[in-house]
């Protein structure tokens, strides 16, 4: 058993826009690591539209800054769709955070009933384990508890 379940299961996670704009930025580190695997059944990401627009808008803006044409994102953008799970979202949390930027990514992890988020701003989740029972973890945090990195 690894991060609380079995290793037959896989883990369902939220992936924060953080994640992959530190993947795309640099081939090392968890951040690549992490999304170096999508599709490799190790674990599940969930998406809901929200959080594929807030994807697509903060990564074309960020895109000439990374060497990434608008093509390169949107490719990117439709290779992390399919290996997802899409998640409708029925229900609204808001407001739970203090950043209402982030609201979409708590609602997603309740509404896929998911493992984790996965952040680099884990201070701008307060109480989410206590209030939903989703843990808040950055990369390298998730990897480790999936048994991928030591």
């Amino acid at each position: 058993i690894v991060y609380g379940i079995t290793m037959l299961e896989m883990a369902q996670v939220v992936l924060d826009t953080n994640v992959l704009v530190s993947a795309l930025r640099s081939r090392r580190g968890a951040s690549f690591k992490l999304v170096d695997d999508l599709g490799c059944e190790r674990y599940v990401p969930c998406l809901s539209t929200a959080v594929v627009l807030e994807y697509e808008d903060v990564l074309l803006r960020q895109a000439a800054t990374m060497g990434y044409t608008p093509e390169d994102i949107g490719d990117f953008i439709d290779f992390v769709v399919g290996v997802s799970r899409c998640v409708p979202i029925h229900f609204r949390w808001r407001p739970f955070l203090p950043d209402a930027g982030d609201e979409c990514f708590l609602e997603l992890a309740v509404a896929a009933r998911a493992d984790a988020i996965v952040t680099y701003n884990k201070r701008h989740f307060p109480g989410v384990l206590e209030t939903f029972g989703v843990k808040v973890l950055d990369a390298r945090e998730f990897l480790q508890n999936i048994g991928v990195l030591p």
